[in-house]
């Protein structure tokens, strides 16, 4: 069986442990109850992506985003633990067993109005070293993802340092997912940021895509932190 990861009554029932026997092994100290039918082996570290991967079978969609997707692929600014961030389809509520463990926080905003499932898939992946099989945003994806909690759950100036230090993003995946964001505050900080970094060439992609940038009034919001964010309408 494998190790540091729960284990559910399916895969127990599947290897002859069925759910009253599962109960005996926990009273005799050979399995630890981590809550309702989940399971582990006893005096064992669960290891994050195991049980990450072990949520996708219960949450529709769950997949690592934002900064915690762009931390696995190499771009992060505080190399400290921080919270991961988890984004699903469905409202839904993490485990106590695994948020006691690892601080973690639950998106359900439908940020992507997908034209079609093949473009949804393609930005989902498992990146070099991360558990097999594990849901991760590509960059593009996970950037637009931070933009999104930015004045909220995410700092100005954390998302600012990590979009600063973006590189070799695809413009077509870029345009893509920019054109079906649901979001007027995300595409607008995006366009704004990627001007003023020259990341991309706003103004090329503009004209390639058709993008949900709202009115061309001025979109302005007050922070969580007391500050005002102001975005045209073009970046």
């Amino acid at each position: 069986m494998p190790r540091a990861t729960p284990l559910d009554l399916a895969t127990l029932d599947a290897v002859g442990v069925s759910a009253k026997l599962a109960a005996y092994y926990v009273t005799a100290g050979w399995l630890q109850r981590l809550g309702q039918g989940v399971y582990a082996f006893p005096n064992e570290d669960l290891d994050p992506q195991a049980a990450m991967k072990y949520l996708q079978t219960r949450i529709t969609g769950l997949h690592v985003g934002g900064k915690s997707a762009l931390a696995l692929q190499g771009v992060r600014h505080n190399l400290g633990a921080a919270e991961l961030v988890l984004w699903g389809d469905v409202r839904a509520s993490l485990p106590d067993w695994f948020t006691k463990r690892f601080p973690a926080r639950y998106v359900a905003a439908q940020l992507f109005h997908w034209p079609n499932p093949a473009l949804e898939a393609k930005t989902l992946i498992t990146p070099p070293g991360a558990v097999a099989g594990l849901h991760v945003s590509v960059p593009e994806r996970a950037l637009l993802e931070m933009l999104y909690d930015v004045g909220t759950h995410q700092g100005v100036e954390e998302a600012r340092n990590l979009f600063d230090g973006l590189r070799n993003l695809r413009k077509d995946v870029l345009g893509k997912l920019l054109a079906c964001c649901t979001s007027v505050k995300t595409v607008r900080l995006f366009l704004t940021w990627a001007r003023e970094t020259q990341l991309v060439d706003v103004d090329a992609l503009l004209k390639s895509h058709a993008l949900p940038v709202g009115s061309d009034k001025r979109w302005m919001s007050r922070m969580k932190d007391g500050s005002m964010l102001v975005l045209k309408p073009h970046g």
